[in-house]
């Protein structure tokens, strides 16, 4: 080992490029991005996908599939379990309800 101390875990990234399939749909029925990474590659709370290529301009009524690559990009230790434990919390931000019949009184 080195005269550097090296970084535990808890803090330390790890990324990596693995080829994907980009699917851009622009229509009537749906509007809609999918990426699809080759391989087994599961993605985990925290984690980042990094989609590499020029942007792409899909007009209406038309579906765009791609190959690119991508860069994977792991979460901490810390940044997963802070994400795991925060997940929900921020999804509940994104619902909204209302209990109102609608009438204006």
């Amino acid at each position: 080992m080195s005269g550097l101390a090296q970084r535990p875990a808890l803090f330390t990234k790890r990324r990596f490029e693995v080829p994907c399939t980009l699917e851009v749909e622009h229509s009537h029925d749906s509007l809609h991005a999918h990426v699809e990474l080759d391989g087994d590659v599961v993605v985990h709370p925290g984690d980042e996908v990094i989609v590499h290529g020029p942007e792409l301009n899909v007009p209406f009524g038309t579906r765009v599939v791609e190959r690119r690559t991508a860069t994977v990009v792991r979460a901490s230790q810390l940044e997963r379990r802070w994400t795991e434990l925060t997940g929900d919390l921020e999804f509940m931000e994104l619902l909204e309800f209302s209990f109102s019949s609608g009438k204006k009184l």
